[in-house]
């Protein structure tokens, strides 16, 4: 099981920097309303999974998109969040994986670490099609970010430049 959330989480990261890079090299991308709002919400919702399955140090720092003074601020706040995800992943082992945890903004709910781990990623995953569409819609190309894409091209490292 373990395999499938690295490959599931490894795909997470490269399809959000492959969107990132699309959205930067159309520029109505990243003024447009909707996406920026999406981009928010989408890296805020991973950030609050991190929160969820970690050591819970203090309480979550949720931000607002206003908190952030432009598009390379949330981009670095995404990048951080993904690879802070990617990270205590990689330092769970499967009885860790298996452990129940809360989830504050679904009370009551308990699950376990492994399936908090695989909705923050298929909620990134609706909401990048999301995206993508409203890319298009304003004129953009999305990229090409199915899971077999990343599987045909020996699943690549995350290029967020």
């Amino acid at each position: 099981m373990i395999s499938y959330l690295h490959e599931l989480h490894g795909h997470q990261e490269w399809a959000d920097a492959e969107h990132w890079r699309a959205f930067e090299s159309y520029p109505a991308a990243l003024t447009d309303k909707a996406i920026r709002e999406r981009l928010h919400h989408i890296h805020l919702v991973q950030h609050g999974f991190l929160w969820i399955i970690g050591p819970r140090k203090s309480d979550p720092a949720f931000k607002k998109l206003e908190d952030f003074r432009g598009s390379a601020e949330l981009k670095q706040y995404a990048r951080q969040g993904l690879t802070d995800l990617n990270h205590l992943l990689t330092a769970m082992n499967p009885e860790q994986l298996e452990e129940s945890v809360d989830v504050p903004w679904f009370k009551p709910l308990r699950i376990t670490r492994r399936h908090a781990l695989m909705q923050a990623a298929m909620h990134s995953h609706y909401h990048r099609g999301q995206n993508a569409t409203r890319l298009r819609e304003i004129g953009g190309v999305p990229p090409p970010i199915d899971f077999i894409a990343w599987l045909k091209d020996g699943q690549p490292s995350p290029r967020w430049a």
